[in-house]
Formats: structure tokens, C-alpha cells, sequence
């Protein structure tokens, strides 16, 4: 049962006056659930649950945690139907999506369990103490990661699994030892009090502390704002637009005390189409990419929205098949009427600007909510020319830049911001030979694809799903994989320190048998 109200630890809260509910898009109306803002009082009172939650959860056993984890994918598992009927209701998003999206969820949450029991991520070095060198003796120093404190978890719009309430950013900070605040998404409340009651339900049976998780019902952005300028959360996860992202990184740097923000943003994601993918397999690239630019109604952040290549009869072929493919492809909803109007309005912007011309379109009736596919092309020069042609438009839709040769394609490369993945079509060989446009892609994302479609995010260990600015505030950090844990944490040295007080995993006789640098050497053996 859908209560509407916010999580504040192990209770239920909605003191406030201020509702709203989440909108179907399909049935194209409101749901009939009523959610209840957060207060300053719910705000305050969750982060000093979990300030109190801190003091105990970061000294918890990788073991524990990991137990905690893998409980809450078990209690997430034993929602069922009712958690896909909520997902569907609330998002627009198929069923198969759907069951597809909580299974990827579950994974996340038990591969940072397995990390958790294994031990190693918490990078013990050593520098063993040599008391007789000369001129100086060496200090004996050991060092390892610990959790920063309390976390904020911005939901996902286009992801209300996977990337919100028990997704990769809550998952990592849980595993790290960081108690979690959650700001649940507008768009889907409904699937996030579900999960978050799956969370609380493994907290009371694993036993951890009252405070350890908390979610929090916005409609607008001022619960965000006062959450994440609140003195004591000392991290924030983000996933969503440019414009959000980047609100949330300048306001919290005007903090007395500043803290890190890992937001994973806009990005077009850059697709090179070199000669060798066209001679053979020029309709197979077409459908490929006709089917990943409308995946999911193109609302995803790997949507591949730039398509680039030099001129040719090839080329040509390749543009006109794929505007054939997409005037194929019925239309599917959005997540909301909002994103459908910013889409519409962000191809509009385009158009009247009168540089770039229709390729291929959906031209049938669409229900309300559905967004029609559309793919436009420009020329090089122009596009270069006009920073306003880069920008992402959320949704089914690409731009193919024509460029008059190699030296035109790297100058557009060059041109773009930072993008989460780039893509190359062609053979290794044609690779080898055009490494200076290998070279300009590489310098502007975090993920380079070959012959494949950006979209599909594998979680894997060496997975890195991040990249410059504006694609993140980080490129150095990823939001997908077991790394996701180093956002985090941050090391501490012991100099000197008696060795019976050290943390276990410091400590000559490696209780915990994991692996260490110890002198250098990457070892498992005791000192």
C-alpha cells in the first residue's frame, strides 16, 4: 500500500500541508496516489538520524554490510508484481523494462556485497617501519579508506531503479559505510517508497542502526537545496540534466564547509562513422542505430545523439537508411508531458535556426505523451560554428554532421564538450590509420565503444561510466560498477601508531586475508 508519506529512519512521516502525485503517461493522467513534501523538520531530522546511524554503521564488518545489502535485493525481489505495476504506472516504461531494470538493481546491490566480503577495495597499504636507516629512520605508515559520513541520493528520472532509490549511488555509499538520505524523484514516488520499505525491512532484519536509510517526497527543488547545504551530509550523488547537476555543484560550494558532488549529466555521445563500416554493412548500421536512438523513447544519458563522418556515396547511403528506419518506428511515451514539451522545443530550436535539414521522421498520429522520432543533418562547418547544435535534446532524436574530410571530422570532435562514451564504426585496421581521431575522442569522453551502440551500460567491474565536464562533475569517478564505492570514502594514514590499535586490515597478522601493497609488493601474506 502506497502511503505517500517520507521516510525518516524506521518512521513514517508527513507533517507538511504541501502534495502532489505522479503522473501516468500512458493513461495520460494523474495516479491516485497523494505524496507529502518534506518539511525543514523531516529534512533535519533524517540527516541527524543518520549522523548518529554514521557513528556505528562505518565500523561495521564488510560481512555485515554485505548482508545488509544482499537482504535488501531479497526484500526488493519480494515486492513483485506490485513493485513492475507501480514502475509501469508511474514511468510509461514497458513491463519487460520493468523486470529487466530490478534485476539490474538486485545485481548492483549483490556485486557490492561480494566486494564487501572479499575486502580488498579498502586499498591497505604499508610502509613497514625501519627504526635503523640512516641518516633518518623510516616512520612505520599505513594507510586505507574509510566512509566520508552521511550521503544524499538524488533519484533518476529515466532510471526509478536502478539510478534512485536503491540504485548505484545508495548501494556504493551503503557499502562504503555511509547512511544515505535519499530526495525520491517526482516522477516516480510511488516506486520509491516501495523500495524504500524493501530497504527498511532489510535494515530491521540484518539489525543496523536506526537512521541508516531515509527517503524524503519533493515535487520541487527546495528539499534538494536544503538537504544537500546541510552541515552534516558529506557527499552528494546526482544523476540527471546538465542544468541540475551543475545548480547542485555551485550551491554547494558556497558551504561554509564544501563537500564532493558526483553528478552524472548531459552527454550526445559522439558516434564516428568511418568508410570500412560502410562498405559491407551499411543497412546493418541503420538499423542498429535507428533502434538505440529510440530505446526507450531516447531517454537515456548514452542516447547516441551525434552521429559524424566524412562525405561520400557510402555516407549518403548510410544517412538516407537510417531516416528510412526511423520513419519506421511507431512512437512510445515519455517519462512526462514536461519532457515531452522539452524535447519538442529543444528540435524546434534547432530547426528554426535554419542550419540543418530533415533526414527522417515519424510522420503517423502519436497518442498523447509519445514522442516522435526525428533525425535531422548539417554540415560540418556550420555545426562547428554554432555551439547550440551540440546540445543534448533528451529523447529519440540525433543530428549526423557531414564533414568535407578527416581534418573537418577531428575539428568537430574537438569542438564538443566532455560526453560519457564515443563511438567508432570501422575495422582495426582504418582504426591504426585514423589514431588522431581516436586520440581527439578519447580526450573528450570516459568510455570509447567500437562497433557497437552506446547505449547498454554493462555493470562490471571495469565499467567506467563518467567523463568530462559536462557529462560529469567528475571524470575521474564512475556511477556504474563496483569502483562507484571510491566516491566515498577517503584515506587515512596511521604513522607511528601502536600495532594492536590498528584496524584490521593494517594489521602484520591479516586477519581479513586480503590483498595489501605492503613494501611495494601487492601481497595477501602477513608481515
Amino acid at each position: 500500500m502506497i502511503t505517500g508519506k517520507n521516510t525518516i529512519g524506521n518512521q513514517s512521516s508527513a507533517s507538511g500541508t504541501a502534495t502532489f502525485k505522479t503522473f501516468n503517461p500512458v493513461e495520460n493522467k494523474q495516479t491516485p496516489w497523494v505524496f507529502h513534501q518534506a518539511t525543514t523538520d523531516e529534512i533535519n531530522q533524517a540527516v541527524q538520524l543518520a549522523t548518529e546511524a554514521f557513528q556505528l554503521y562505518k565500523n561495521y564488518s564488510g560481512s555485515r554490510k554485505a548482508e545488509f545489502l544482499n537482504t535488501i535485493a531479497d526484500e526488493i525481489e519480494a515486492l513483485g508484481d506490485d513493485l513492475i505495476h507501480t514502475y509501469v504506472a508511474e514511468s510509461g516504461l514497458p513491463e519487460a523494462r520493468a523486470r529487466g531494470e530490478r534485476g539490474r538493481t538486485m545485481g548492483q546491490l549483490r556485486a557490492f556485497a561480494a566486494l564487501l566480503q572479499e575486502g580488498s577495495w579498502v586499498e591497505a597499504t604499508i610502509d613497514v617501519g625501519q627504526p635503523d636507516k640512516q641518516p633518518l629512520a623510516k616512520p612505520d605508515i599505513r594507510k586505507m579508506l574509510f566512509p566520508i559520513g552521511p550521503v544524499a541520493v538524488f533519484g533518476a528520472s529515466n532510471f526509478p531503479l536502478a539510478f534512485s532509490t536503491a540504485g548505484g549511488d545508495t548501494a556504493s555509499a551503503l557499502a562504503a559505510g555511509c547512511p544515505v538520505v535519499v530526495k525520491s524523484h517526482p516522477l516516480h514516488a510511488a516506486t520509491g517508497e516501495l523500495v524504500a520499505s524493501a530497504i527498511l525491512k532489510a535494515a530491521e532484519k540484518t539489525k543496523m542502526p536506526n537512521g541508516v536509510f531515509s527517503n524524503l517526497n519533493s515535487s520541487g527543488i527546495s528539499v534538494g537545496q536544503e538537504l544537500v547545504m546541510h552541515p552534516d551530509i558529506k557527499g552528494v550523488g546526482f544523476t540527471g540534466s546538465i542544468a541540475g547537476g551543475t545548480a547542485i555543484y555551485k550551491l554547494v560550494n558556497t558551504r561554509a564547509v564544501p563537500i564532493p558532488v558526483y553528478a552524472e549529466m548531459g552527454s550526445v555521445n559522439p558516434v564516428v562513422v568511418l568508410p570500412s563500416a560502410l562498405k559491407e554493412h551499411t543497412a546493418y548500421w541503420a538499423k542498429q542505430y535507428a533502434s538505440s536512438i529510440t530505446n526507450g523513447t531516447g531517454q537515456f544519458c548514452t542516447n547516441p545523439g551525434l552521429i559524424l563522418g566524412v562525405k561520400s556515396e557510402a555516407f549518403d547511403q548510410f544517412i538516407a537508411a537510417l531516416g528510412q528506419e526511423i520513419a519506421q518506428i511507431t512512437p512510445t511515451p515519455m517519462l512526462h508531458p514536461n519532457m515531452l514539451k522539452a524535447f519538442e522545443e529543444g528540435i524546434d530550436q534547432v530547426v528554426s535556426s535554419q542550419q540543418a535539414t530533415l533526414v527522417g521522421a515519424y510522420n503517423g498520429e502519436a497518442a498523447p505523451n509519445y514522442a516522435k522520432a526525428k533525425v535531422l543533418t548539417v554540415d560540418a562547418q556550420v555545426f562547428i560554428a554554432h555551439p547550440m547544435l551540440h546540445r543534448e535534446v533528451f529523447g529519440p532524436y540525433s543530428m549526423i554532421v557531414q564533414c568535407d574530410n578527416d581534418a573537418q571530422l577531428q575539428a568537430a570532435i574537438e569542438s564538443l564538450e566532455g560526453q560519457l562514451t564515443g563511438t567508432l564504426l570501422g575495422n582495426a585496421k582504418e582504426l591504426g590509420e585514423k589514431d588522431s581521431i581516436v586520440e581527439a575522442l578519447k580526450e573528450k569522453v570516459g568510455r570509447l565503444i567500437r562497433n557497437g551502440v552506446p547505449t547498454g551500460v554493462e555493470v562490471c567491474a571495469a565499467m567506467h561510466h563518467g567523463g568530462p565536464f559536462p557529462s560529469t562533475t567528475n571524470a575521474k569517478y564512475t556511477s556504474v560498477g563496483v569502483s562507484a564505492i571510491t566516491r566515498w570514502v577517503r584515506p587515512v594514514a596511521y604513522q607511528n601508531w601502536p600495532l594492536e590499535l590498528l584496524p584490521k586490515a593494517l594489521q602484520n597478522d591479516n586477519p581479513l586475508k586480503i590483498y595489501r601493497i605492503v613494501d611495494g609488493i601487492h601481497t595477501s601474506n602477513t608481515i
